[in-house]
């Protein structure tokens, strides 16, 4: 049994982890009358879908109030907060309970399911909560999860200033859409989704029969219900493809140094390609004190590239076009993606649950100064029009860490002319590339930091402009054909 955060969290999840531990021990707070309906909602949900007999597993299990309404009798819960797990051991005694992380979970034992019961949204890393989850399933295991839906934000917020419902730590507010990405990222596959109760207020007859309506109308439900099994993956692609990192750097002379003491060694090797820009500070002097060396964690920083051409897009390909990696990978040298970030980038291809992986900033809660709300407003726009126009759910066109096979970028660079040389940045050339070769593309939500060093190079609205008209020129060669 284990009383820490674990070992193995990111800082950025880590702090996360701890934060809703101590608001969790020191609020007392009881769920009221509104609370302990929506609960007896839920189990009649969860009833209809684990079975009586069956072994169950709750992540995030608080004071165990959705367990005592289960008739399981093999039970067993984890949760973060002591003294919630102490009274889940005393309301239910003939269960077994632990006081540990999601994101660490080991338990020894498998289990018929596994439940995740409106918390992740409050998890430090979803995806390593779902991985870890693998540990305790079998091939026939079912994991089973509910969640708020996003169109009911409002709601939620003004019954929490009302009274009407309690106070919860920071939350993420994550899509059905993003679930089902983290899902395949993690090694499970959806099996159903379903939107369930229309009406969690304690209204006789009114509610029962609105509920009973809510398939009519799945997408206006309070909570989204889906239901997983563990994918079957091939051990044989694991974990061995190198890898190639490349860094277009540009007046970022401060964070040189930490992207080679924090890029991970992933792979059989790991190379750091670092392509300078025309800076106007020592960026250029700084990668020549660290080209040929290996850093601490074993990766070789091969000889600097200068960069010939201009933009982003042109330092990406120079890097790429000099990448002996089997996997090429982008990391901004700003470091606002923490290049720790990357060995799931790594993971995620080299398992093949993805084609290329896309780096996601829109999911978990971002520092504060990490993204402007005119840039976040951008970013959600793009999003929304690239979802439609590739015809595959991508969250965040703009982030720059970009991961796929080399091959399958040469590919890519093979049919460039049909989009033609029209994207300096060089994200929307990869996506689009991809989308036209039918590669699977797949989001991984990153934790967004600040910068630490420097200002952007982006003008917000002569690059959102070019942007837009990229948009445009795609939609004519994609959808309008």
């Amino acid at each position: 049994m284990s009383e820490t955060v674990p070992a193995k969290a990111t800082p950025g999840a880590r702090e996360h982890i701890e934060r809703v531990r101590d608001f969790y021990e020191h609020n007392t707070q009881r769920a009221g009358l509104f609370g302990r309906t929506y609960r007896r909602q839920l189990a009649h949900y969860y009833r209809h879908i684990i079975p009586a007999e069956a072994s169950a597993l709750e992540i995030g299990c608080g004071r165990g109030g959705l367990l005592e309404l289960l008739p399981n009798r093999d039970i067993c819960g984890v949760d973060i907060a002591p003294s919630r797990v102490e009274e889940a051991r005393k309301r239910l005694p003939h269960g077994e309970f632990h006081v540990m992380a999601g994101e660490e979970l080991k338990l020894g034992r498998k289990f018929d399911y596994i439940i995740l019961s409106d918390t992740v949204n409050e998890a430090g890393d979803v995806q390593a909560v779902l991985e870890a989850a693998l540990t305790a399933a079998r091939e026939d295991t079912r994991l089973v999860l509910n969640f708020y839906n996003t169109l009911w934000k409002p709601m939620l917020s003004l019954g929490t200033a009302l009274g009407l419902r309690v106070h919860h730590p920071q939350q993420s507010w994550l899509s059905g859409a993003d679930i089902a990405n983290l899902l395949h990222l993690s090694g499970w596959e959806l099996v159903r989704r379903e939107g369930r109760i229309l009406c969690p207020a304690p209204i006789p007859f009114i509610a029962k029969l609105a509920n009973r309506l809510s398939p009519l109308l799945p997408w206006a439900g309070l909570t989204v219900f889906e239901v997983a099994r563990p994918a079957r993956q091939d051990p044989s692609r694991r974990p061995g493809p190198s890898v190639s990192v490349i860094v277009p750097a540009r007046n970022e002379a401060g964070n040189i140094a930490d992207a080679v003491a924090r890029t991970p060694l992933m792979g059989e090797w790991t190379e750091l390609i670092f392509v300078e820009g025309g800076s106007s500070d020592d960026t250029w002097e700084r990668i020549q004190a660290v080209a040929g060396t290996v850093s601490p964690k074993g990766v070789r920083i091969v000889p600097a590239l200068r960069q010939k051409g201009r933009g982003k897009g042109d330092a990406v390909r120079e890097g790429f076009a000099a990448a002996k990696g089997d996997i090429v990978m982008i990391l901004d040298a700003d470091l606002t993606v923490p290049p720790e970030e990357l060995a799931k980038f790594h993971e995620a291809l080299a398992t093949g649950r993805g084609e290329f992986v896309n780096g996601v900033r829109l999911v978990y809660p971002m520092e504060d100064k990490a993204m402007r709300f005119l840039n976040m407003c951008a970013n959600k726009f793009f999003g929304i029009a690239f979802t439609w126009l590739l015809s595959q759910h991508v969250k965040d066109t703009l982030c720059g860490t970009k991961v796929l096979y080399r091959r399958d970028y040469e590919k890519i660079a093979a049919n460039r002319a049909y989009f033609g040389d029209f994207d300096p940045f060089g994200d929307f050339d990869l996506l689009f590339g991809a989308a036209r070769l039918n590669m699977k593309i797949v989001d991984l939500p990153i934790r967004y930091k600040n910068r630490c060093y420097g200002t952007t190079n982006i003008s917000r609205f002569r690059h959102g402009l070019i942007l837009f008209r990229m948009m445009l020129h795609a939609a004519m060669k994609l959808k309008f054909i």
